[in-house]
């Protein structure tokens, strides 16, 4: 009996060691916004906090399988302003996430009239909404140098990889467009990697226009962002160029068609091949081939639509949000007549 006890011991101690070692102390993640979401490993939730210059990662403890039912929701923002206790049109909802470890939704919403007040909600694989609790929680945050505080695109995009979280968005510095790579867990911000951009449709070199999305994609052996851009340049920056203070030159190798603003983007294989699925204000969802994106010509002079031909997907209207919910499978939050559905489809 003593031996089991000792065991028992043994492992609650290694846990506790676990929880010390992820950065993650118990308490309340007080979040000023939720402008994007991303996940990474057991359910860890990060959200960019535009709002406070912030980054925070939240222990969502939700990282059991809940088996693979579709989410199919219809008017998500009545059931979320229901959630919440305020009304359809104080609800607006920023981001969309599936947890990978238990496939459930989260949503990044902020609620209330003007600039409003964050709440992350989670939406079942069974259609229950449920606003996540953020009191007592472990969590930790880092604060992002260099942030230009108070601008709605202050943070655009956030993603998880190799043990590092990426942010896009614009900084305070002469170069505005800037991603930062920030180890996790959390220790010290360094400054961001500037990025300049050459577009295309405009005939022009830029360093403010900010990523508006971006999804983490090998070609060959090295890991890259694929950043889209307003109007629509693609651009490929190695990720082992984004180091702390350095002024990194992305490589356009599609324009997309200007007077457009990508909303969200995917990456995904299908019979073998990869692709990126991208929601947009005018162009609708595209579906973009990847095998020619290790060897497209660079686009350095003024040009219309270029790069690597792209399908749209007639059959998705208006999508504003998309994430990839299985290996088959996408999520997207649909504008409707009625407010915004949120459903599972098939990868085209």
């Amino acid at each position: 009996m003593r031996t089991k006890l000792l065991a028992v011991a043994a492992v609650l101690a290694l846990g506790t060691v676990a929880r010390a070692e992820g950065g993650l102390t118990k308490g309340t993640p007080e979040l000023k916004s939720a402008s994007a979401l991303a996940f990474g490993t057991n359910g860890i939730l990060f959200v960019a906090d535009s709002a406070g210059a912030t980054v925070f990662a939240i222990d969502t403890g939700d990282a059991k399988s809940t088996g693979d039912k579709p989410v199919n929701v219809e008017k998500i923002d009545g059931k979320v302003a229901a959630a919440l206790g305020v009304t359809e049109k104080e609800v607006k909802i920023n981001d969309v996430k599936v947890n990978p470890a238990s496939g459930n939704a989260y949503l990044a919403v902020s609620r209330g009239t003007g600039a409003g007040t964050p709440a992350i909600v989670k939406v079942t694989r069974e259609g229950a909404v449920e606003p996540l609790a953020l009191k007592d929680v472990p969590f930790a945050k880092i604060a992002i140098p260099g942030q230009d505080k108070g601008k709605a695109t202050s943070f655009t995009a956030i993603a998880f990889l190799d043990g590092r979280v990426f942010v896009a968005g614009l900084s305070n510095e002469e170069f505005a467009s800037t991603l930062w790579a920030i180890g996790y867990p959390f220790k010290d911000a360094a400054k961001g990697s500037a990025i300049e951009i050459y577009h295309g449709a405009h005939g022009a070199v830029e360093t403010k226009s900010p990523i508006r999305t971006f999804v983490p994609y090998k070609i060959g052996t090295e890991e890259n962002i694929m950043a889209s851009y307003t109007c629509t340049p693609l651009v490929k920056i190695p990720v082992s160029e984004l180091k702390a203070g350095v002024k990194v030159k992305g490589t356009t190798i599609a324009e997309l068609g200007n007077r457009n603003q990508p909303l969200d983007m995917i990456a995904y294989t299908k019979d073998g091949k990869g692709y990126l699925l991208s929601a947009n204000s005018a162009h609708g969802v595209i579906k973009i081939p990847a095998a020619e994106f290790g060897t497209a010509t660079p686009i350095t002079a003024k040009t219309g639509i270029a790069g690597p031909k792209y399908e749209k997907i007639t059959e998705l209207k208006d999508v504003v949000q998309l994430d990839k919910f299985d290996d088959t499978r996408a999520i997207l939050l649909v504008k409707t007549a009625a407010g915004f559905d949120l459903k599972t489809v098939p990868l085209p």
